[in-house]
């Protein structure tokens, strides 16, 4: 029988020759870094829970208030058990206002603009720059008071107005003007 073949055993390769330079060199970006930058979502501003709350209480006051009444001037007691049901949801609803602002965000891509929110139902809009026929600022008046704007896209299409709520002024500004000239650049057959 003959005999198996001796193999060598492997060596450990060699470490390859080092160039050392004279001086600092340009520093190399880590690995992760060598691509291009991936955009950044990019989040509204915290005090627009204000705004949301305001509004909140505002309308289910509204509400409540026209339920009493009506059952007072109607003598219809079912008319209170409805008005403390709409307490209830409007405070549930006051609740999970904070987690609903968190949830708005917005992507700026090279072609179009991206907009999300919702917590159980998301809705995600993707905007094209060229489609924007009008970008415009609102500002009620408890966002006025807070310094805030809201940004709104109109494209020929109704259902994809976008509002981009909670915006820092200064923000909502610049990012107007921003959309604006892209806009105006990236007309898509008009």
């Amino acid at each position: 029988m003959p005999e198996p073949e001796q193999v060598p055993p492997v060596q450990a390769a060699e470490p390859a020759e080092t160039i050392e330079s004279a001086g600092p060199g340009p520093e190399v970006p880590p690995a992760h870094a060598a691509g291009p930058a991936e955009p950044e979502w990019r989040g509204v501003s915290p005090k627009h829970v204000v705004v949301e709350v305001v509004g909140s209480i505002i309308g289910a006051g509204l509400a409540v208030a026209g339920l009493l009444v009506a059952s007072a001037w109607l003598g219809l007691p079912f008319l209170a058990w409805i008005a403390a049901g709409v307490g209830l949801l409007a405070l549930v609803s006051i609740a999970l206002e904070p987690r609903r602002v968190r949830s708005i965000r917005y992507l700026l891509r090279a072609d179009d603009l991206v907009f999300r929110r919702g917590i159980m139902y998301q809705r995600q809009v993707a905007v094209p720059y060229g489609r924007m026929q009008l970008v415009d600022i609102t500002r009620g008046p408890v966002s006025r008071a807070l310094g805030l704007a809201d940004l709104k896209f109109v494209t020929a299409a109704a259902a994809t107005a976008v509002t981009l709520p909670g915006l820092p002024l200064e923000e909502a500004e610049r990012l107007r003007d921003h959309l604006v000239a892209l806009a105006e650049t990236r007309r898509a057959g008009l």
